[in-house]
Formats: C-alpha cells, sequence, structure tokens
C-alpha cells in the first residue's frame, strides 16, 4: 500500500525567510555543479532578504513543507517583467511564476512538477490564458525541464542589464501529473489586495 503524501502548499512568512535563503544557497551551490552560471550574480545577503520579504508581504510567496514544517520547496508569482513581455505578448492573460526552488534532498518527489501544475490550476481558476515563465538565458537544462513540462519557447531576449530571458508558457490548466496534486493547507488563507 501506498503511503500518503504529506507535503502541501501554504503562504510563506516571515519566518521562513531563512529556510528560503538556505534553499536558494543550496540551488546556487548545485546549479555551478551542473556547469551554469545561474544565480552567479551578486543578489545575495541584504537584497535576496528584501526581496522574499516583499514577496511575502504581497502574498506572492509560497513555500511546500512536508514533515515538521519542513520548508521543502517555494515558488513566486509575480507581476508581469517588461524587460520580456510586451503589450503585444496580452500580458494580462498570463500567471507568471518566478523562484521555482527544490531542496536537493526533496528531489525525486516531482515537487518542481506539482507546483508547476498547482500555479497552472490557479492560473486556469483566474480565467487566465497562460503560466509563463523567464529563466536563465544559459541554462539549456532548465529549458529542457520546462519544455518536459509542456512549456513552449516563446523567444529570447536579452536586455544588457538581464542574464535571463529565455520565455516559455504553457497553456492554464494544462496538468503534467493530474493524479498527484498538491493540497494547499486548509489553514492558508488569501491575502486581501
Amino acid at each position: 500500500m501506498k503511503s500518503a503524501r504529506t507535503e502541501y502548499l501554504r503562504p510563506a512568512a516571515a519566518g521562513d525567510v531563512p529556510a528560503l535563503m538556505a534553499l536558494r544557497t543550496e540551488a546556487e551551490g548545485w546549479l555551478r555543479t551542473k556547469g551554469t552560471d545561474q544565480w552567479s550574480d551578486p543578489e545575495t545577503g541584504g537584497r535576496a532578504i528584501a526581496k522574499w520579504h516583499a514577496n511575502i508581504d504581497e502574498g506572492r510567496a509560497w513555500v511546500v513543507v512536508g514533515e515538521n514544517e519542513q520548508v521543502l520547496a517555494t515558488v513566486s508569482r509575480g507581476v508581469v517583467d517588461r524587460d520580456f513581455w510586451t503589450d503585444a505578448d496580452q500580458p494580462e492573460t498570463a500567471l507568471y511564476l518566478y523562484k521555482l526552488i527544490v531542496a536537493r534532498d526533496a528531489s525525486g518527489r516531482h515537487l518542481g512538477t506539482r507546483v508547476v501544475d498547482w500555479m497552472s490550476r490557479l492560473a486556469a481558476l483566474e480565467g487566465r490564458t497562460w503560466v509563463r515563465i523567464d529563466t536563465w538565458r544559459t541554462n539549456t537544462g532548465l529549458h529542457a525541464y520546462y519544455e518536459r513540462l509542456g512549456f513552449k519557447h516563446v523567444r529570447t531576449e536579452a536586455p544588457s542589464h538581464r542574464r535571463s530571458g529565455w520565455l516559455a508558457q504553457r497553456p492554464a490548466g494544462e496538468l503534467t501529473m493530474p493524479h498527484d496534486l498538491l493540497a494547499v493547507s486548509p489553514s492558508a488563507s488569501r491575502p486581501v489586495g
């Protein structure tokens, strides 16, 4: 008999910031071993912490937790990034997924896929057409990962002040693992505003 999963989603809280920073630091190190320069920028310390707090305060950051409330993954939704998406892209038709990070010791649980599916369901519930991402231009392994999840490359933008710019989208409501959806904590309340 298969044991029940214990992971669930909940809004991130200010107390999660140390765990979020640990996830980011771990991901930076892991990415270096994969031969990519992703997240090699100097966005660390106070600036990164300030960004996490802003995302939390705005109700944009979520965490996947397991037993004992251990943070296993995080994702944020954001506003359209005008360095990449234009009026011609009809930005209001999309939910923008950012900062998807999964703890290395949670790999193999398909948490990234399940989080993307959750965002896809959320986008559909909001009446949106797309889930959109922008990723590091040089991280071809990440591009392939998202393509396996049904994202289609739209184009690559290369503003001189940004290293991200590989743009992709997948239809809202599309699910990769429909029989293994993440639950949202029953105590999770949606922030107002």
